[in-house]
This record gives structure tokens, C-alpha cells and sequence, in this order.
């Protein structure tokens, strides 16, 4: 018994150092500020591997350039993990998934991954996948690691480390592919609710999810709009009367609710004392890399890479049993619905470097810095 004792109190007194280490760094201003992430499956870092889901990416051929499959859906990095290794930056590492049974201890002040794919604002969306964590469960999980932060470092360190975090948000895709649009339930919903009074509704309850982020203690805090959804493999194989075109009622929605996004961003960022709310325009960056391919090095700007059936390979997810392209840069889409890594580093420097016609009031490196 005493030896348990001595075990513990051992572990304890190396949490309290390592602890004070990390606090040091921030009160002097030389750490890395943490990195706290919310999204879908176009930023989940693994999160999805630990629970019971139809959507899932912790298989072959995903992560193939990673160097194995993580659960992250594309063949290499995320746009997260792009902006988070950027040097400049000083993000030390990965953000770590929520889930994964390292992510505690010293390791949350650096930040946490709370994606989930399937994931959406509204909490119906992505039934069709069983399992998935939405956007109120995601802000849930970070209130237990804020209060784990809390108890580690005292509540004043917390703030100032909260206060200084970048907080990204990448959501409501699946809330138009796999909720209004889904084909079991599509007919019948889009006959009782209109596409602006679905809009509404998300926007409705954005606004309450990133108020409560708010209050949570997040300052900084970038909201990435939907991309032209209309343009991807699964649009555009389930959808073959559009021919090469993109899907155009798809990405009608999307603009729709990106219109009201970016005021829903501007209105928040007046009335939240002390908040910088930065919104990016991906709609806008997506659809310059699918006009212009060729200019960013692209051979092909419809077709997934990772393909089983269709056309455009959008009509099976990728896995084992997937064909694989030879070159994963030449292609926009690595599957039905996810950009490949070469289209997440143009995505991802845009971001970070972006204009105010991409990203305002300020780029990701200007609200990091600020």
C-alpha cells in the first residue's frame, strides 16, 4: 500500500512539474498558443476511429502519404494540420484527437481535435452513419478539457491560454449531404421546409454554438464557411443529368447559407466584448482551384482519386478494395467527398495567408499573431 502511495505521489509531483513548465512558457509568452479544433470529417484527425460509426477513415488506402491511415479522410494531411505545422506559427505538433487515449495530462494545453466525421451542426445529422459527434457534443468535450485545464493550471493561466488560442470551426457540409439531401429523406423534408428556412435553422443555432465557445473562453476564433459541395465526386455522380458542370441546386444551399454565415460572423464579432471572429471564404478557394486546375498544377479536377464505381468515382466511400491513382497531387479530390492533400495545402495557405476577399478581417497568421 505504501508503495502505491510513493507510485502516486510520484506521478503527481512529474504532472505538477511538467505543468509548471508549460504555464511558465505561456506567462512568458514563448509557448506555442494551443490549438483547439472543431469540424467534420474535412479536419477530423482520428476521433471517429473510437467510436461505433459507418464513418470511419482508420483503413487503407486513407493516410497512404501519411504513412498509414489515421482516420483522417484524405490520403495525407488535413488543412488543420497543414496551418498547425506551419513554422512561422509555432504550433509544435498534430493536434491530438479528443478521444485518443494520449490526449491528457500536459498534452491538452497544446490543444485537442474534437472533429467528428458525419459530424454537423444539427444534432440529426449523419444518422445515416450510426455514430458521429455534432457540433454541441464537440463543445461539450471541450468544457470537460477546459475544466481539466482549469484544475492543472488555476484558472487565471486557463483564461489567458484560451484567450490566446486559435479556435477553427469547420462544419455544415454534412448538414446539407447528409441531412436535407440525403435521398431517403431529401423528397419529403425539402416538400415541408424550404431551403431558407433550413438555412435559418442553422444559422440559428450556429449562432448559439459559437456564443457558448464564447463563453467557454474562446477568443480567437476562425469559422470556415461550406464549400461549392455541388462539385464533388458524389454530387456529381448521383446527379448525372449536370454532365461536367458542378451540381448547381447543391451549391445554391451552400451559398445561401455562406450569404448568412458571414453576417451571422460580422454580428457576432460586435457583440461579443473581446472577441475576433475571422470568417474563410473555402467556397471561394475551391472554386478557383476547380476553374483554374491546371494553374495550380492539377491534371484532374472532377474524379476521385481513391475510386471504386461511377463516373467520377463518387458513388462508393474509398477503401481496401479501392483503386488508387498513380499520382495523388494531380488530382483535386482524393474520394467522393474530401480534397486531397495537395488541394488542402493551397486550401491551407490561403488561410494562413490569405486577402480579405478570402479571409477577413484578418488571416489565420494575423489573428495568431494579434
Amino acid at each position: 500500500m505504501a508503495i502505491h502511495s510513493k507510485e502516486e505521489h510520484f506521478v503527481s509531483l512529474v504532472f505538477q512539474i511538467l505543468t509548471t513548465f508549460a504555464l511558465f512558457g505561456i506567462c512568458l509568452g514563448q509557448s506555442s498558443p494551443a490549438n483547439f479544433v472543431f469540424g467534420d470529417s474535412l479536419v477530423d484527425a482520428g476521433n471517429n476511429n473510437y467510436i461505433v460509426s459507418l464513418s470511419k477513415a482508420n483503413y487503407v488506402p486513407n493516410g497512404i502519404d501519411f504513412g498509414q491511415p489515421t482516420g483522417r479522410y484524405t490520403n495525407g494531411r488535413t488543412i488543420i494540420d497543414i496551418i498547425g505545422k506551419s513554422q512561422e506559427l509555432g504550433f509544435k505538433d498534430f493536434t491530438p484527437p479528443y478521444l485518443a487515449p494520449a490526449t491528457s495530462g500536459p498534452v491538452i494545453l497544446e490543444g485537442v481535435n474534437y472533429a467528428s466525421g458525419g459530424g454537423g451542426i444539427l444534432n440529426e445529422t449523419g444518422e445515416i452513419f450510426v455514430g458521429r459527434i455534432n457540433l454541441d457534443a464537440q463543445i461539450d468535450n471541450f468544457a470537460n478539457t477546459r475544466q481539466d485545464i482549469i484544475s492543472s493550471i488555476g484558472l487565471t493561466a486557463a483564461t489567458q491560454l484560451f484567450k490566446e488560442a486559435l479556435f477553427s470551426i469547420t462544419i455544415g457540409a454534412n448538414d446539407f449531404i447528409n441531412n436535407y439531401l440525403t435521398p431517403v429523406l431529401s423528397t419529403a423534408q425539402q416538400k415541408l421546409v424550404s431551403p431558407e428556412m433550413f438555412v435559418a435553422t442553422l444559422i440559428s443555432r450556429f449562432r448559439l454554438q459559437l456564443t457558448r465557445l464564447y463563453n467557454l473562453g474562446a477568443r480567437k476564433i476562425v469559422v470556415a464557411n461550406v464549400g461549392p459541395i455541388g462539385c464533388i465526386p458524389y454530387q456529381r455522380d448521383t446527379n448525372p443529368t449536370s454532365g461536367d458542370s458542378c451540381v448547381e441546386f447543391p451549391n445554391r444551399l451552400a451559398k445561401l447559407f455562406n450569404t448568412q454565415l458571414k453576417s451571422l460572423v460580422t454580428e457576432l464579432s460586435t457583440s461579443l466584448e473581446g472577441s475576433k471572429f475571422v470568417y474563410a471564404d473555402v467556397y471561394h478557394v475551391v472554386e478557383d482551384i476547380i476553374e483554374n486546375y491546371t494553374t495550380y498544377g492539377f491534371e484532374n479536377r472532377y474524379a476521385a482519386c481513391c475510386y471504386v464505381a461511377g463516373r467520377f468515382g463518387g458513388l462508393i466511400p474509398c477503401g481496401p478494395s479501392s483503386k488508387v491513382c498513380l499520382d495523388r497531387s494531380k488530382y483535386v479530390f482524393w474520394d467522393p467527398y474530401h480534397p486531397s492533400d495537395a488541394a488542402n495545402v493551397i486550401i491551407a495557405k490561403n488561410l494562413l495567408d490569405g486577402g480579405p476577399n478570402i479571409i477577413s478581417p484578418m488571416n489565420v497568421r494575423q489573428l495568431v499573431l494579434s
